[in-house]
């Protein structure tokens, strides 16, 4: 039996080329807010400062809302022009999430895990 990975925790202005997560296959968990949604593709577009992402929603049953933050949980695709969309296996509305606050704690984490 195939074993499913955790997303890991990654800030949308981290995914660019140079980064250690942007790899095809690698299982993300990604928070934005709900900039655009195309219901005959079911692609979203979440945005979280100047950075932005796709999502395939196909496999979820979720309301999506424009203008509502949301997190999804998938696994990275890369397309041949190097063009990102994450394939989400999981998402969920994080509306009332203070996201600055999110991103301090984000930080938070990662200093403590390389500190051990």
């Amino acid at each position: 039996m195939a074993t499913i990975a955790s997303g890991a925790l990654v800030n949308l202005e981290e995914l660019v080329p140079s980064s250690q997560h942007f790899k095809h296959g690698i299982s993300l968990r990604v928070t934005g807010k709900l900039q655009d949604y195309d219901v005959e593709t079911a692609v979203a577009v979440i945005v979280d400062r100047n950075a932005s992402l796709k999502v395939d929603t196909q496999h979820l049953n979720i309301n999506l809302r424009i203008g509502s933050t949301f997190q999804f949980i998938g696994e990275l695709l890369l397309e041949p022009d190097n063009e990102a969309i994450l394939k989400a296996r999981v998402g969920r509305n994080m509306d009332g999430m203070d996201l600055n606050l999110y991103r301090q704690s984000l930080q938070l984490l990662r200093d403590f895990q390389a500190g051990r």
